[in-house]
């Protein structure tokens, strides 16, 4: 006869209702926040159904959001990540919005990124002339051998404004630049539009998303933490947590890891991450913070949750698709012990999410 005590569960909480001013008809769409009218809502939301502010939390779970901007979210804009279906991130962020009001009161903290670019950068065109003086065309793929042999070089205008005049050193950095990417096994520089212009439209958040996190921030009395990447002219930057090249020629410094951030989203018992682009800004990020892992114990990978229903990979009809790298990104971040989930799903049925105490 077993006389052991019984074993005591924390009871499963129900998700919580989508708010009246939640419409997923418009999550495509650009318009205003009405803040203090959200904030009015939270605040009687967060009573109505006794959400405690997240400094309680004994759980502490992150919300990772990696570039949910209109330029890449909304249909029309320079880089909109359409996926396989063509509306990828619309499909994606109205899940993600969804899932941010019904688990409102077990995200700790959201920390949105946001790619954060200016005209004259290593991957815009202006950056790029062929012997005629022409520009590459937005989808331009430059490799070392194309800029070794001069098929692509420099724009000698660009100097004045990088390299202080000296046109020679720019030329030798960009080769070393396009041979240290083809070494470390990333994507080739590729030159994309102009996009997530700092100051413009573009670079901001999608409304519905921004009210999202609004509305969380209020209810919770939790801050949002906003990371700015990619301004650096001489790299690109589709991690949040590191610059595509560190170094120069010469081993002389060019950019840093975002030390402070990489400390921050390990220090969550859980981590949840989503946004745009499945295939580039998610993917590196998610494997930069899992070299940090692996380096400092691989077990954390297993706090890590995957939101594999709101991202969605570069896909250019008759360009480029990127599906296949991917799903192989992804397939080796589970594989490391991260967990691919879906939004849909209540959160204590994902594997090993810890539950409140």
């Amino acid at each position: 006869m077993d006389t052991s005590a019984p074993q005591l569960t924390t009871p499963v909480p129900p998700p919580l209702p989508l708010p009246s001013h939640f419409d997923p008809e418009r999550v495509g769409e650009i318009w205003r926040v009405s803040y203090q009218q959200r904030a009015l809502e939270a605040e009687q939301w967060a009573r109505e159904y006794r959400i405690p502010p997240a400094a309680a939390d004994r759980v502490r779970v992150g919300l990772l959001l990696i570039d949910v901007q209109n330029t890449f979210c909304i249909p029309g804009f320079e880089l909109f990540v359409g996926g396989p279906s063509g509306l990828g991130a619309v499909e994606d962020n109205r899940r993600l919005c969804e899932f941010i009001y019904r688990n409102l009161a077990h995200i700790t903290q959201i920390v949105a990124t946001l790619d954060t670019h200016t005209a004259m950068q290593i991957f815009h065109p202006i950056f790029w002339v062929d012997a005629q003086g022409s520009h590459p065309e937005p989808a331009t793929a430059i490799s070392a051998d194309e800029v070794r042999s001069g098929r692509w070089q420099v724009n000698p205008a660009m100097a004045a404004n990088l390299t202080q005049g000296d046109l020679k050193r720019l030329q030798a950095y960009v080769l070393h630049y396009a041979e240290q990417l083809e070494k470390g096994g990333k994507y080739p520089l590729m030159v994309w539009p102009y996009h997530s212009m700092l100051g413009g439209i573009g670079h901001a958040l999608v409304p519905a998303v921004e009210e999202a996190i609004f509305f969380h921030a209020i209810a919770r009395c939790s801050q949002p933490r906003l990371e700015l990447k990619g301004s650096n002219p001489l790299t690109e930057n589709y991690s949040a947590l590191s610059p595509e090249v560190l170094t120069g020629p010469e081993g002389d410094p060019i950019d840093e890891k975002n030390a402070s951030l990489i400390r921050h989203l390990l220090e969550f018992d859980a981590l949840i991450v989503a946004g745009q682009a499945k295939s580039h800004c998610v993917a590196w990020t998610v494997s930069d913070l899992l070299q940090e892992i692996q380096a400092r114990d691989p077990s954390l990978a297993k706090k890590v949750y995957l939101l594999e229903d709101c991202t969605s990979p570069v896909v250019i009809p008759g360009l480029v698709d990127f599906s296949e790298q991917a799903e192989a990104a992804f397939a080796r971040f589970a594989a490391a012990g991260m967990r691919r989930v879906r939004s849909t799903d209540p959160l204590w049925s994902w594997p090993d999410f810890p539950r409140p105490l």
